[in-house]
């Protein structure tokens, strides 16, 4: 018997996703046990102290659900506490650099987590299985300890360029990182070395006895209360006690006589739907893959979603976000003629720096037509480690605008704008496509133009996942070392800034499952250690 499928950038949460549903679980079981292990194995990447956004169906219980789960601003913060700090924004819009880099790095980085709330409610509600049950493969990786892997490693000894504090300085900010990432003589952990964390099995275990509640409102609540006020960081108590998912239903449209369903703003599925409507109007399969014509057509389509999330797209309990009118056929239409016209948009930014790409994906489709789709993160991960907690808070702070009055600025209890779009795609009302990606704000260019590859030039999922791709996330046009220089040159006699990565896989790390006529087909980006299993 064939129970379902797993697919993420990490083998070890793979496998434990895998086992989950051999056990009897389903796929929002096998999904979050993946999570769990994720944060474990990936530990930059993801955790229970990240935040994300969920997208769960189970049609045999008539549940489409999403759960949206972004960090909240601690309520001590102020709209103009780092206006006087502002050095630059990323060149992709998608988080500010601050003198001292407050907002990056330490504690005043750190949102109020929501991942593991989102994790028991979604596994209480859907799952078959326990929660404990559920947490066992994470407590048992930790207590093994981690293998570096490649992927892991280099994102610790990757300089970027972006003026961001440097990964390895984010490791080693307290002592309890210097502990766990680093050797006896200082070095940096290799690949292939093993993280030697007992604090997080601890960690882990504490909480499958005691409920993710204790996470929020228990002892553990007070033991990362007191570290925080202990070392300055806005997070308080109380923000823990009142922080609240938000569940609701999915953000929908249609490409191409297909049913898209994504997550509703902060998250990015408004972009995606935006984006499909406006590229619908162009016969994309004729006009050929990244051909010079389809670079300008999707790259122009991605500047003016990106210009629209700038000014209006940001969390809907402080911003009114004219969300019928930006995902509107009529205003595509509009779009899409000007982009016919050969009309250049311009994406306004303060300065030109690169953003990150921490953050990680699961997909899951099991037997019974359960589909799972789960983007979370850290964002750019804030260093700090709670002494005997032994994990990694998020730094999500650093994505806020520090001017305020504007639909990204400061605020408390707010949540950020991310680009996280977790989307399943339905053929004839059953799922067809179960997909999404990390990539900091390149996952919704990412995740478009894979349903692209797949919808509009039929390609196996594989082959969609490792199709070259490229970015419209600011004027220049991103692409990654794949595109040959031959068409680029093209677009430069046009007039277009072409940037050129050193990457062969860029713009998102692309995770998703295919299902044509029962039958499932799983893609794994390969700038990733991910991995496709069926079980």
């Amino acid at each position: 018997m064939t129970h379902g499928m797993v697919v993420a950038p990490q083998p070890e949460a793979v496998e434990a996703g895998a086992i989950i549903l051999k056990e009897g679980g389903n796929a929002v079981d096998a999904g979050i046990a993946c999570a769990l292990v994720q944060g474990v194995v990936d530990p930059q990447m993801t955790g229970i102290a990240g935040f994300g956004s969920l997208q769960a169906y189970l049609p045999g219980r008539a549940i489409h659900e999403c759960i949206d789960f972004h960090g909240k601003s601690p309520a001590a913060t102020r709209d103009d506490m780092w206006s006087d700090l502002i050095e630059g924004e990323t060149r992709d819009g998608f988080g500010f650099i601050l003198k001292g880099r407050v907002n990056d790095v330490g504690y005043q980085s750190i949102t109020v987590p929501g991942s593991l709330k989102a994790y028991a409610e979604a596994q209480e509600a859907w799952g078959r299985l326990s929660w404990a049950d559920v947490m066992q493969p994470a407590i048992a990786e930790a207590k093994t300890g981690a293998i570096v892997r490649p992927h892991v490693y280099n994102w610790w000894t990757t300089n970027d360029g972006s003026g961001r504090v440097l990964s390895a300085e984010r490791l080693g900010l307290t002592a309890s990182g210097r502990q766990i990432y680093f050797n006896k003589d200082g070095s940096l952990k290799r690949v292939g070395e093993r993280l030697n964390n007992p604090e997080m099995a601890d960690t882990l275990r504490h909480l499958a006895a005691r409920g993710a509640e204790d996470f929020y409102t228990g002892e553990l609540a007070g033991h990362i209360a007191s570290d925080m006020m202990a070392n300055g960081g806005l997070l308080a108590a109380q923000d823990l006690s009142d922080y609240s998912t938000c569940h609701g239903k999915p953000l929908r449209g249609d490409y191409r006589g297909l049913q898209v369903a994504t997550n509703q703003p902060p998250g990015g599925g408004i972009m995606l739907i935006q984006m499909l409507n406006v590229l619908e109007h162009f016969d994309l399969s004729d006009i050929g893959h990244n051909s010079v014509e389809y670079i300008r057509i999707v790259s122009e389509a991605m500047k003016r979603a990106t210009i629209d999330k700038d000014t209006h797209v940001g969390d809907p309990a402080f911003v009114d976000i004219p969300l019928e009118r930006l995902t509107s056929k009529r205003y595509a239409a509009t779009l899409a003629a000007l982009i016919r016209d050969g009309e250049q948009a311009r994406v306004e930014r303060l300065a030109r720096v690169p953003e990150s790409k921490d953050t990680t994906q699961v997909s899951v489709i099991d037997e019974e037509g359960n589909a799972f789709s789960m983007t979370h993160s850290l964002g750019m991960p804030s260093g700090v480690i709670t002494d005997g907690l032994g994990f990694m808070y998020n730094g999500c702070m650093g994505v806020f605008d520090p001017r305020p009055g504007r639909a990204g600025s400061l605020a408390p209890g707010k949540s950020r704008f991310s680009s996280l779009c977790p989307t399943i795609v339905f053929r004839n009302d059953e799922p067809f496509i179960v997909i999404g990606a990390p990539g900091g704000t390149q996952i919704a260019m990412g995740v478009l133009q894979v349903l692209l590859n797949l919808i509009d030039f039929d390609m196996p999922m594989t082959d969609a996942v490792i199709a070259p791709r490229f970015s419209g996330t600011s004027t220049p046009i991103d692409v990654s070392n794949r595109i040959p220089r031959f068409v680029t040159r093209e677009l430069e006699a046009m007039n277009y800034e072409i940037i050129r990565w050193a990457q062969s896989y860029a713009f998102g790390w692309v995770h998703g499952i295919r299902i044509d006529d029962g039958v499932w087909s799983g893609g794994a980006d390969p700038a990733t250690d991910g991995m496709a299993l069926a079980v």
